[in-house]
């Protein structure tokens, strides 16, 4: 019994939902971009 990898499934529910909701894609790469920036600058805004 093989086990799925959850990673192509994820993409190709992602790639779906960007296909028929292309504004999806803006808000997904903000929020990335977004979490990103704040956890990389987390450890400086505290000192």
């Amino acid at each position: 019994m093989e086990t799925l990898s959850a990673q192509p499934l994820v993409a190709l529910i992602v790639g779906l939902i960007v296909l028929i909701f292309p504004r999806v894609l803006n808000y997904a790469v903000a929020a990335y971009l977004i979490f990103v920036g704040v956890t990389g600058l987390w450890p400086n805004l505290l000192s």
